[in-house]
């Protein structure tokens, strides 16, 4: 059995995208759609060097259309996945490759989540910290202790190697003094553009809420992993997961898992980027694992 995993935010790049846009008519269409739906050129922003690619109203949709064009390529060559998974934005993106939803909702749904979400949790309002080989009852506990100052919870469940605490600036930091007193070693400062996935996101969850009542979703194809409980997402739970997504811990190693559990033995990174192809790796070294990026990672990918 194969899966489809699909990029979050932080994977983009200037250029990502364009050597299978020049290749392949079905991406270029995907980024005109795009360009109409939001009203400036997806290519121009993905393509040429610019300062907004990384502000997150503009990568959500830049990242969910480059991923989407990718699997549009990779379906037209009759590669499908019987499960999906994405990391944070890439849940939209395993959405649209469920089938559950239309990727014209999709690019302008993302918008308007990274609009609320830079919103809630301004560039420079927070703080996340990777912290390596750590147990993550460990890492529970600083932040539970370091809550006494503010807010500080695990924000991503990477890897059994890799758990990203965030939250305020000196809850964080309160965190990191209290890691370091137990003996850990590693922690690493991410330049992200707001404390994701934690309590100061509760803002935008609300306001999301009121935003998904107004989309349409279809009956899914393909199970779609949830971020926020790492099962099977139940079709009726939709709309309320998306919404406690935002501020909920995003827990991909445990989605690994329950992949394997449903018999995936294959995977495959659509997207920008190979951040997940180095999860995987963490998690699982036995899964066989292939990306696409660009037409060399495709080749290899219609050879496997």
């Amino acid at each position: 059995m194969r899966a489809f995993l699909f990029s979050g935010q932080g994977a983009q790049y200037i250029g990502m995208g364009k050597e299978l846009y020049k290749q392949e008519k079905i991406v270029r269409e995907t980024f005109e759609e795009a360009s109409e739906l939001l009203g400036y050129s997806m290519a121009d922003l993905c393509f040429t060097e610019n300062q907004n690619l990384n502000e997150t109203e503009f990568t959500q949709p830049a990242i969910l259309t480059v991923s989407t064009s990718f699997l549009r390529v990779v379906n037209d060559r009759g590669i499908t996945a019987d499960a999906v998974a994405g990391l944070s934005l890439g849940e939209y993106t395993a959405l649209v490759a469920s089938g559950a939803l239309a990727f014209s909702d999709a690019v302008t749904l993302v918008q308007t989540r990274g609009r609320l979400m830079s919103a809630a949790a301004p560039s420079g309002s927070g703080k996340m910290v990777a912290v390596m080989n750590t147990p993550a009852e460990v890492i529970e506990a600083a932040c539970k202790e370091a809550s006494q100052v503010g807010i500080v919870s695990p924000a991503n469940y990477n890897t059994p190697q890799q758990i990203v605490i965030g939250g305020e600036v000196k809850a964080v930091e309160q965190a990191e003094e209290l890691l370091k007193a137990q003996g850990v070693k590693r922690m690493i400062p991410l330049n992200v553009s707001g404390p994701f996935h934690t309590a100061l996101l509760q803002p935008a969850s609300e306001k999301l809420a009121e935003v998904l009542q107004t989309i349409d979703f279809h009956e899914m194809n393909i199970p779609v992993i949830s971020n926020t409980t790492a099962q099977v997402m139940p079709q009726s739970d939709i709309r309320s997961l998306l919404e406690k997504q935002v501020m909920s811990p995003v827990r991909f190693s445990d989605s690994i898992e329950t992949l394997k559990s449903l018999g995936v033995t294959e995977l495959v990174e659509i997207g920008p980027g190979k951040i997940l192809s180095g999860f995987v790796k963490k998690i699982d070294k036995t899964l066989a694992l292939q990306r696409v990026e660009d037409s060399g990672t495709l080749q290899k990918l219609l050879e496997a």
